[in-house]
C-alpha cells in the first residue's frame, strides 16, 4: 500500500484537501483526530497532561481546554516539548496500528507537523498543501478568532514554507476556488492509483 503523508502550514487547507480525498473513497488517517481521541477523559495521556499543565486546563465536563494549552505552549517552548513528548509517541503508534489494518491501494495520513516531528519514515510520499503566508493569516484569523501575533507564533513554530516545498514529492497550491482544488485532488488521486501498483 502506498502511504501519502499530507502536510502544510496552519490555514493552508489541509482539512479541505483531506476531505476531498475522503470523498473519492480514499482512507484518511487524521492525526489531529487521533490527538483529540488520546486526550479524552479517562485516557492515560490526559492524566499526563494534567500533571504538566495543571487542572486549570480541564473544563468542568472533564474535557481538555485547548485554548488554555495552546496559549501556554506558544509562550513556553519547554511546555511545548513536554506536550509533544506525551502525545507524539502515542500518535505514531496509533498511525502504525491503523496502517497495518488497512487493505487499500493507497491511503492518506494527514500529519500537520510531519517534517517537524521527523515522521517522514512513516510515509512513501509527501504531499504539501501550499498557500501564501498572508492567506494563511487571513484564513486562521477568520476560522479561529486568534490574534495576528498568536497566528504568527504558531507559523514560526512550524517548518517554513520553503522547507516544506523542498521536502514535497507532490504539491497542491491552494490559492484558487474549490473547483480548481477538487480538480487537482482528482488528478493526484489518479496518479496515486497508478503508481501504487508499482509500489
Amino acid at each position: 500500500m502506498l502511504v501519502v503523508g499530507l502536510t502544510g502550514g496552519i490555514g493552508s487547507g489541509k482539512t479541505t484537501v483531506a476531505n476531498g480525498f475522503s470523498a473519492l473513497g480514499v482512507s484518511v488517517i487524521d492525526t489531529d483526530q487521533l490527538a483529540r481521541e488520546l486526550v479524552e477523559p479517562g485516557q492515560p495521556a490526559l492524566d499526563e497532561i494534567i500533571a504538566v499543565f495543571g487542572k486549570d486546563c480541564i473544563a468542568r465536563d472533564g474535557q481538555l481546554k485547548r485554548a488554555c494549552i495552546r496559549q501556554q505552549i506558544y509562550s513556553d517552548a519547554g511546555l511545548k516539548s513536554q506536550l509533544e513528548a506525551i502525545l507524539h509517541p502515542k500518535i505514531r503508534q496509533r498511525i502504525k496500528t491503523l496502517l497495518a489494518e488497512l487493505r487499500e491501494t493507497y491511503c492518506i495520513v494527514a500529519i500537520p507537523l510531519l517534517l517537524e516531528t521527523r515522521q517522514t519514515d512513516l510515509v512513501d510520499r509527501i504531499l504539501v498543501v501550499d498557500t501564501a503566508e498572508k492567506e494563511q493569516l487571513t484564513r486562521v484569523a477568520a476560522r479561529d478568532s486568534l490574534s495576528d501575533n498568536t497566528i504568527m507564533a504558531i507559523m514560526q513554530s512550524q517548518a517554513d514554507r520553503n522547507t516544506r516545498l523542498q521536502a514535497a514529492d507532490d504539491i497542491i497550491v491552494n490559492d484558487g476556488d474549490l473547483e480548481s482544488l477538487a480538480e487537482r485532488i482528482l488528478e493526484l488521486h489518479t496518479y496515486y492509483m497508478e503508481i501504487a501498483y508499482d509500489h
